[in-house]
């Protein structure tokens, strides 16, 4: 092979290949003059729109929950978010209940979740769910807890899950204290928004964020195990929690390969040593066994 064939440039220089970098520059300039003409030009990959210019999930892990913001409930008595805190861990997640896209989603994700995990609710946790929609009342709030309480199905809840609308300063108090950040857009008269609830511990410091509309059981209940600081749960859970932890950059647990081999490993010696202590009290327990030329002697 002639030492040519290993050279880039004898593919593409200008005396090999004329016609071929005639035609590229000819289809380079016919579509700029295109986007130019049009107007169009699109946007580096990197680049969010305008409308999703504030839109978002920033995480406040351990940080309070204002509990002196006040709202209305469905019932339309005002309430303080403090009023929740203080027994319980929580499911907090804002939407707004005139939302056609995301919202009915993740409500239905969550209901999904929550009737997968043994907990109830009511029982051993509260939910929260709050309109971060201004105008709206609690007359709407009220018709989507019977939606999702029907969807949920499990009695007692209506006592657990509270659905919450409010005025701007309270909504935006509490938006910013969660990191949860939107935009309304004016054309379609929506809001922008991403989606995620976040798991609170029994005072109000925001333990997990699970994001999506979908959200694990297994991954929700070790929350709210982790949150109740272990009140809620049994013994499973724990070792659960001690071979998988939380990766906020993903919001989903993980597990710890060095904890599962260290469990491993325990149980595997535990095992051993039953069974090396069970082989030792049988063989404790058995009659003594007889000479056999003492036996030999009593058969003459």
């Amino acid at each position: 092979m002639s030492s040519q064939n290993h050279n880039p440039m004898h593919v593409w220089d200008g005396h090999s290949c004329p016609s071929l970098l005639l035609v590229i520059a000819f289809l380079t300039a016919t579509a700029f003059g295109q986007a130019m003409t049009t107007g169009i030009m699109s946007p580096p990959a990197n680049v969010r729109p305008p409308y999703l210019q504030n839109v978002g999930i920033e995480q406040h892990l351990d940080g309070q929950v204002p509990p002196d913001l006040t709202f209305t409930d469905d019932t339309g008595r005002t309430v303080k978010l403090g009023d929740y805190f203080g027994q319980k861990p929580l499911i907090l997640n804002l939407v707004y209940y005139n939302c056609t896209m995301l919202c009915g989603e993740a409500l239905a994700g969550l209901s999904d979740a929550m009737k997968m995990v043994k907990f109830d609710v009511g029982n051993q946790f509260d939910v929260i769910t709050v309109s971060f929609n201004p105008q709206e009342t609690p007359a709407i709030a009220a018709a989507k807890k019977q939606e999702y309480l029907k969807r949920y199905g499990r009695p007692g809840a209506a006592a657990g899950w509270h659905f919450l609308t409010g005025p701007a300063e309270s909504i935006n108090a509490l938006t910013r204290a969660v990191g949860f950040q939107y935009q309304y857009d004016p054309k379609s008269q929506q809001y922008a928004h991403a989606t995620a609830i976040m798991v609170l511990t029994p005072q109000g410091r925001i333990s997990r964020y699970f994001y999506g509309v979908d959200y694990p059981p297994k991954d929700l209940r070790m929350g709210l195990v982790e949150a109740s600081a272990g009140k809620i749960g049994n013994a499973v859970d724990q070792v659960l929690l001690y071979c998988y932890h939380y990766n906020p950059e993903t919001g989903k647990y993980g597990a710890v390969i060095t904890n599962i081999l260290r469990l491993g490993a325990g149980l595997t010696i535990l095992l051993l040593g039953g069974l090396l202590f069970i082989l030792f009290r049988i063989e404790k327990a058995a009659p003594p066994r007889r000479p056999l030329g003492h036996a030999t002697r009593l058969n003459r």
